[in-house]
C-alpha cells in the first residue's frame, strides 16, 4: 500500500490588499515588503524539511511566496491555476464595507456561506471546494510517501482545513488562515487529514533579523 503524502499548506505573504481588506480573487496582487519578509523567514523554517517540490497558485502573491521556498529548498516549483484563490467576480478589487453598501443583498448571501451563492462572474464555495480538492487530491498522489508544498490562498486553505476535518461548508471559521504560516495535512486515497495548522513560530521574531538591535 502507498504511504500517504505529507502536505504543507500554505497562505502566500502578505499583499497591500490583504491590509486595506480588499478583495483580490484571481486579481493578480504582488507581495508588499512585509509579504516578501514573511515568505522569506517561510522559506528559512522549510530549507531542511526534504521537501519533493512545491507547487504553487500561478498568481504572483503566491507563486513568488512558493519561489522563496523552493529556492532554499533547491527543488522545482510548478504552476498550478486550481490553487487560485475563489473567484469573486463583481466582489473582486471592493472592500469589504464597498460590498456591503453597494450589494446588500449579495453580501449578505456571502456572509452567511450560502455554499451555493456566487458573485456575478465568479465562483460558489461548492464550485471552489471542488476545484481544490481536485487539485490537491490529483497533486499529492503523485508524491506518495513524499512531503510536498502546497502555496495558495485564504479560500483554498479554509477548504482543505474543512476537508481535513470533515466541516460542512457553512460551519463557521475558527481557525486562522494566517499569511505565511505554516499549516499540516496528510493524503491518502481515502482522503486529507489534519496534523498541525497555524504555526507561525518563524514570523515572531522579528529581532532575529540582521541589522536590527
Amino acid at each position: 500500500m502507498d504511504q500517504p503524502t505529507r502536505i504543507i499548506a500554505i497562505r502566500h505573504g502578505e499583499t497591500a490588499w490583504n491590509v486595506g481588506t480588499r478583495i483580490q480573487g484571481h486579481l493578480d496582487i504582488a507581495l508588499n515588503e512585509r509579504g516578501h519578509w514573511q515568505a522569506q523567514r517561510l522559506a528559512q523554517a522549510l530549507a531542511c524539511e526534504g521537501l519533493a517540490a512545491v507547487y504553487a497558485s500561478d498568481l504572483s502573491r503566491a507563486f513568488e511566496t512558493g519561489r522563496y521556498v523552493a529556492q532554499a529548498a533547491g527543488v522545482p516549483i510548478a504552476p498550478e491555476t486550481g490553487l487560485r484563490e475563489r473567484g469573486f467576480g463583481l466582489f473582486e478589487g471592493r472592500t469589504f464595507l464597498e460590498i456591503e453598501a453597494e450589494l446588500p443583498e449579495q453580501a449578505q448571501r456571502w456572509r452567511k456561506r450560502d455554499p451555493h451563492f456566487a458573485p456575478e462572474g465568479g465562483e460558489s464555495l461548492v464550485q471552489l471546494q471542488e476545484r481544490v480538492v481536485s487539485t490537491c487530491s490529483r497533486l499529492a498522489a503523485q508524491h506518495p510517501g513524499e512531503l510536498i508544498a502546497v502555496v495558495a490562498h485564504g479560500g483554498v486553505l479554509d477548504v482543505l482545513y474543512r476537508a481535513a476535518t470533515r466541516l460542512d461548508l457553512q460551519a463557521a471559521r475558527s481557525w486562522e488562515l494566517g499569511n505565511a504560516a505554516i499549516n499540516r495535512l496528510l493524503w491518502s486515497p481515502q482522503g486529507f487529514a489534519l496534523v498541525g495548522w497555524g504555526d507561525v513560530a518563524h514570523l515572531s521574531n522579528e529581532a532575529l533579523d540582521e541589522g536590527t538591535a
